[in-house]
């Protein structure tokens, strides 16, 4: 029989071993605490991703991965118009990395009501427009439908701002734009919209690009910029990098990154967080291990004195107790995966567990699992233990001798 196999064997025998029943309930004690650190680093790493990856996409619903601009559109909302046939234009559309272009123009008006004024930023669109990106964040009402030959007098506005100015879906609204001469337009609100982040929702109203453009006087092929909605977000710098070489000096590509960086800088935070969350977890698991690891070795010091009387060696005896180890972990972390997924499925499909979208800008906590992050997590957490038990095995097999173990019994 081969020294593992062996091994293997004997541990098995001494984790059904009933005489010795001091260890038992420590041994339980250990299983629900791996159990437990593996549930909190899946959720805590699930809801870090689901928050990121929520906050992130309503961000790019409402401006996309990529955006084209002259280079003088800063902020200010009043861009500088640009032909909508660019050359670039079809190198973009077969680039199979890119999804979707859509154009746009914005710009800064007032509403006013009876009682109540408010500024907002017109975000005209048309029909390339990207409606199942941003169909989620209509909560009432329909989305804006374009004729060719008709400019659609028909708006989406926010419901946090139809809440100040009490006005509803069917409702009229009229919109004021102070230049010169000062102008003024009227629109039906067709739907509202809600994407849980102020910098949208208390400012934006969307509309049909064509007001724009004649509102500014502009030709009927000038755009204030060009949206690209990319495939995978992990190539954003990559795709962004290349669309900004190839559409001249003039036009600047900007990602959506660097459009707002307070909001993508707050999400990386979270990384930090994790991390931290994760080590001090894994290091309670490590902990929880050893003790659990300390108490079943010296519970079987006898065991070891007869095996090493009978000539086994010590790495046999290693063997057989981090074999023991291992199944105490791999009981633990089989506990801990089912109540993740079970508390994944719950909260993914009912939404138990609520947030205050004032403050989170989400009224539920999201959570995103994966195989890779169940692998890597469990192996991770596996190898970790097994690798720092191996120290105070090697260290008690050594200093355990038959002599030592007949005294201690």
């Amino acid at each position: 029989m081969s020294s593992l196999k062996l091994s293997l064997l004997l541990s098995n025998q001494l984790s059904r071993d009933k005489k010795h029943n001091y260890a038992r309930p420590i041994i339980t004690i250990s299983v629900l605490g791996v159990a437990l650190c593996l549930l909190v680093m899946l959720i805590a790493l699930a809801v870090t991703n689901g928050y990121k990856n929520e906050i992130r996409d309503r961000v790019i619903v409402m401006g996309s991965h990529i955006r084209i601009s002259n280079y003088d559109y800063n902020y200010s909302f009043e861009p500088i118009p640009f032909e909508k046939n660019q050359p670039f234009i079809p190198q973009l559309e077969t680039n199979p990395e890119i999804v979707s272009l859509q154009y746009f123009a914005t710009k800064i008006g007032i509403i006013k009501t009876d009682d109540q004024v408010e500024g907002i930023i017109l975000k005209g669109i048309d029909q390339s427009f990207s409606w199942e990106h941003f169909q989620r964040n209509v909560v009432e009402g329909k989305p804006l439908v374009f004729e060719d030959s008709v400019t659609s007098n028909e708006v989406l506005l926010s419901k946090k701002m139809s809440q100040k100015l009490e006005l509803r879906v069917g409702d009229k609204l009229r919109v004021y734009f102070a230049q010169d001469p000062p102008m003024q337009r009227s629109f039906t609100i067709a739907g509202l919209f809600e994407t849980g982040l102020p910098e949208f929702d208390e400012s934006y109203l969307i509309a049909d690009l064509r007001h724009i453009r004649k509102i500014n006087r502009w030709a009927d092929d000038e755009v204030g910029g060009v949206e690209i909605i990319i495939a995978d977000y992990d190539k954003i710098d990559k795709i962004g990098a290349e669309v900004n070489g190839m559409i001249g000096y003039q036009l600047k590509a900007e990602t959506i990154k660097e459009i707002y960086p307070q909001i993508f800088e707050w999400i990386a935070m979270f990384d930090t967080n994790v991390i931290v969350l994760t080590i001090i977890i894994a290091i309670i698991c490590v902990i929880t291990m050893i003790s659990a690891f300390l108490i079943v070795v010296l519970e079987q010091t006898s065991t070891i004195g007869i095996l090493k009387t009978m000539g086994m060696k010590n790495n046999a005896i290693i063997q057989v107790f981090l074999m023991m180890a291992a199944k105490i972990l791999l009981i633990g972390l089989l506990i801990g995966d089912t109540l993740a997924i079970i508390l994944s499925y719950i909260q993914t499909h009912f939404h138990l567990f609520k947030l205050d979208p004032e403050t989170y800008y989400v009224p539920y906590v999201p959570l995103e699992m994966s195989p890779w992050m169940f692998l890597i997590t469990n192996f991770g957490i596996l190898i970790l233990c097994i690798s720092v038990l191996a120290i105070p095995a090697y260290y008690i097999s050594k200093k355990i001798t038959p002599v030592n173990a007949i005294k201690m019994e």
